[in-house]
């Protein structure tokens, strides 16, 4: 029998601070038993700032001295109610979200976090709460079938500072986004116009209106059939109008999962009627606090707006969040070591990611996708001599798949352009460490980068420097075997003769080419590795 453990995630918002406590005592068998939320208005602090309506603008404010002594009150709580269940700081996560990674003081307010409660804070980007959110999301509907995914969906969370986005077709991410159009952005951006609620709604649909060219390149947002909706505002309307999945909306589902479902149509005539009532009124209405109610209708209309660019007729509320995304986050990376599905089910949606990145920009795929099995076949040859962690190798095959598309601006150049465009792309389960590691990856896989003179080169940490040169100096030669790009190359062994890697391909035919492609893209793997590589 498998023992159990207790893990709490903290997870610091732009309007409340949340605590989960969860009792694991399996890869695929855990359940919460506590929560907690306490508001804090750190959104009002920050985004008040600048009073630009513009939502694409980081125009950003400071955490003031107030909220932040009610934040830390909140945590001194947390850590006794912590101590209550004798959970110590090697089981505890604190993470926050858009406020705090946009506050000018953002040190300043972690140090002092630090400090005064003991918890290192992890700040998130954007990107990293969207994987968090589809795994929250594929445990809650995994009930639901395999095949759930097949039919093009969307998952959507509106916070307070952003929104996120991921979009899903045939079981893989196309795309992920994080929007700067939170309901306290979109409320203080409002208010510094003197505008009402339909000044809301106007602003709403301008910018979703923008986004619509964007999104339906990714995905044909008419075929959306699934519009799955987190967060607390879909949850309150599920409340009211919603039923229960189990009862008849997705065959599969057990009545116990926590799923709803919200026709369209109801959903829309219920918005119609909230917008009568203030939040003062839907306080004493629908019995909810004022912090939840005071954001319902910006939130409510910002679902309402991503709901009209598709052709979903319902939408799917899980009552999950991303603090349970990042338990099972903590519990798939822990079974990784032992071949778990759940983690390579997950670098084949990161992958899927980059590949659809590549699409966008009209990338060679055949020559990238062939450079990938020769790079991983190096790989997994030289897995003795690289002393690397096999989690690394990911990382080399979204390197290859990528290391083609500044072509779409400039060839002679296109491992500069290759580096911006992964620089400054979205990348679904890509961490802000990861994608700079690709971003160096791809730039070093031509000759014409010395890295010494690149002063971002030398901040980084010896141990990202000598793994970049690793898979840089693998995805060359993987590289070069393909030379002109007709992936000729496909059946080859690997061998060690005293001082020289030997790459034997069993065709015979003419390698000229290639052979003397693999010299001169040799250079970097001899001075990171000391052995000569020749082709036969």
């Amino acid at each position: 029998m498998a023992m159990t453990r207790l893990e709490a995630v903290i997870e610091i918002g732009t309007s409340a601070a949340r605590l989960l406590v969860a009792e694991i005592s399996g890869p695929d068998s855990w359940k919460v038993i506590d929560q907690s939320e306490l508001p804090v208005q750190l959104g009002r602090d920050v985004f008040a700032a600048g009073g630009e309506p513009c939502l694409s603008a980081a125009v950003s404010g400071s955490v003031s001295r107030e909220s932040l002594l009610q934040c830390l009150t909140i945590l001194r709580r947390f850590r006794e109610q912590l101590a209550g269940w004798n959970i110590g700081d090697g089981h505890i996560t604190a993470v926050a979200t858009s406020a705090i990674r946009e506050a000018a003081n953002r040190d300043a307010v972690l140090d002092r976090i630090l400090v005064k409660t003991g918890f290192p804070v992890t700040v998130i980007d954007g990107i990293e709460e969207s994987r968090l959110m589809y795994l929250a999301v594929s445990d809650c509907l995994k009930h639901g079938g395999a095949d759930f995914f097949e039919a093009p969906s969307i998952i959507i969370e509106v916070g307070g500072g952003s929104t996120d986005l991921l979009m899903i077709e045939k079981k893989k991410i196309q795309a992920a986004h994080s929007f700067r159009l939170g309901t306290v952005v979109v409320s203080e951006a409002v208010k510094s116009m003197a505008g009402n609620l339909n000044d809301t709604r106007q602003f709403l649909r301008e910018f979703v209106g923008k986004s619509r060219v964007l999104l339906n390149a990714e995905v044909n947002l008419n075929k959306i059939q699934h519009f799955i909706a987190l967060g607390q505002d879909p949850r309150f309307v599920a409340d009211q109008i919603g039923i229960s999945v189990g009862s008849g909306g997705l065959p599969g589902f057990n009545p116990h999962d926590r799923v709803h479902e919200i026709d369209r149509a109801r959903f829309n005539e219920f918005l119609s009627v909230l917008a009568e009532y203030s939040g003062e009124e839907c306080v004493a209405r629908y019995k909810i606090p004022y912090g939840e109610a005071q954001f319902l209708h910006t939130g409510l209309m910002t679902y309402q707006m991503f709901l009209e660019l598709t052709g979903a007729r319902t939408i799917l509320v899980p009552a999950t969040n991303i603090r349970e995304g990042i338990i099972i986050d903590k519990i798939t990376r822990e079974a990784a070591g032992t071949g778990s599905a759940l983690m390579d089910e997950f670098t084949g949606q990161i992958v899927a990611s980059a590949k659809s990145l590549a699409r966008k920009y009209l990338t060679d795929e055949a020559h990238s996708a062939h450079v990938g099995v020769l790079a991983l076949k190096l790989f997994d040859s030289l897995k003795f001599e690289l002393g690397l962690d096999i989690a690394t190798r990911r990382l080399l095959e979204i390197s290859a798949v990528l290391h083609d598309i500044g072509m779409f601006i400039n060839g002679s150049e296109h491992h500069i352009h290759s580096a911006y465009i992964v620089a400054h792309s979205e990348i679904f389960g890509l961490t802000r460490d990861e994608k700079r590691l690709i971003t160096k990856i791809v730039l070093l896989h031509r000759g014409r980068y010395t890295p010494n003179r690149d002063s971002d080169w030398t901040v980084l940490p010896q141990a990202d420097r000598m793994l970049i040169l690793k898979l840089a100096a693998i995805l060359r030669i993987a590289d070069a075997l393909d030379r002109d790009h007709r992936q000729r190359i496909r059946n080859f062994s690997v061998d060690f003769r005293k001082d020289t890697v030997v790459i034997r391909v069993r065709e015979k035919k003419d390698w000229t080419l290639e052979k003397i492609a693999v010299a001169k893209k040799a250079d970097m793997f001899e001075a990171v590795f000391g052995n000569r590589v020749v082709l036969e």
